[in-house]
């Protein structure tokens, strides 16, 4: 749709009209909503795959966590800190409740998992020509992305609920 407007006098000798492109495709409500509804996707989605890993990890001690940390010289008590980033993080992030935070957890989960286990690809191709740490990317960058997004308003926290 295109709407006339005049320019207010004194700002253009030649008193021309303006067109102006307006759309009425799409309300604010409607932004808003497909926001939420993104935000809620990526939490969900992010969520149930590293809850998935850390539910595997529940059926002994975190052993192969504690040989990284012992090689890289670091107390082998942070490997409990696994079950943090992979199960209570996640459950965190699918609630909605607390999500920044939660979401800043399993960036500093996958941020150690890279720099205990995966450095030797850091730079690497994969055999189907992708890059070889491209999971564990996706899953750091998107809960990087949750972490400046907050929950949005399908969560318990709500949008405004505290680190949301």
């Amino acid at each position: 749709m295109l709407a006339r407007s005049r320019r207010p006098a004194g700002t253009d000798s030649s008193n021309t009209t303006v067109l102006m492109a307006t759309s009425t495709l799409r309300s604010v409500d409607s932004h808003t909503t497909a926001a939420d509804s993104g935000r809620l996707v990526l939490r969900v989605v992010l969520g149930v795959l590293i809850l998935l890993h850390g539910i595997a990890k529940l059926s002994g001690p975190p052993d192969f966590v504690i040989g990284m940390l012992a090689k890289a010289n670091l107390p082998s008590i942070l490997a409990y800190g696994v079950y943090v980033g992979e199960i209570l993080a996640p459950v965190l992030l699918i609630l909605g409740l607390w999500t920044r935070a939660a979401a800043l957890v399993i960036v500093v989960n996958m941020s150690a998992a890279f720099f205990l286990v995966h450095m030797g690809d850091l730079f690497k191709i994969g055999p189907q020509g992708g890059y070889a740490l491209e999971l564990q990317a996706m899953y750091l960058f998107t809960a990087l992305a949750i972490a400046f997004l907050g929950a949005g308003r399908y969560s318990i926290g709500g949008r405004y609920g505290p680190m949301n």
